[in-house]
């Protein structure tokens, strides 16, 4: 049987997945800012006319690899539509992706820089993140679920920043943090347990 061939659309797609592979190496261990288009030609193993053939700035290369991040790490939910276990299963999935994660927590730091490209995607996320957070605390608020005198709006932001915080600390310590188990320390702190719940498992 002859061998397919595969047409140009097909090498130009490996071929930029190949960059972005590289690129995820170099921005995560370096950061955008050290990271040079020029080294991430050398990780990708080609000249950096080629590189610039596929991507013609560094710019467009970090949106690129930003909107590949988000791809590859779609939302883990459990289907059951409870907070508390989606936030826990998405915290599980998140430790098999320490690269991601890797790079996603330097580029955040990077974006409050002047000028940096990542400023507005990371503005919107944190953003967007926030205000699901809150709408999920208000449902739990609504249904007697929400401990009384914890406001969805700041229970929101404390989630995120210890996400955040903690997966931090996480890539340092990998063998001392135990991401889940702080996320659900603190869930467990403002809501009350579903009805016939006895504890969600860390």
């Amino acid at each position: 049987m002859s061998e397919v061939r595969r047409g140009p659309y097909a090498k130009t797609a490996e071929r930029r997945q190949q960059i972005l592979d590289a690129a995820l190496q170099v921005f995560a261990s370096r950061g955008y800012q050290a990271g040079s288009m020029r080294e991430v030609a050398r990780v990708a193993n080609m000249g950096l006319s080629t590189l610039m053939h596929h991507f013609n700035s560094k710019e467009d290369l970090l949106l690129a690899l930003l909107e590949r991040r988000d791809a590859d790490s779609p939302g883990q939910r459990t289907g059951t539509g409870d907070l508390i276990a989606d936030v826990l299963s998405q915290a599980r999935w998140n430790q098999t992706i320490p690269e991601l994660i890797a790079l996603y927590t330097v580029l955040s730091a990077e974006s409050i820089t002047d000028g940096h490209p990542g400023h507005d995607y990371f503005t919107e996320r944190f953003t967007t993140v926030r205000r699901g957070f809150q709408e999920e605390f208000e449902k739990l608020r609504d249904a007697g679920r929400l401990r009384s005198g914890v406001d969805p709006r700041l229970a929101a932001g404390c989630i995120t920043a210890l996400w955040d915080g903690i997966q931090l600390q996480w890539l340092l310590q990998p063998d001392e943090i135990d991401v889940v188990a702080y996320l659900k320390a603190f869930l467990e702190l403002i809501t009350h347990p579903a009805e016939g719940t006895v504890s969600y498992q860390g």
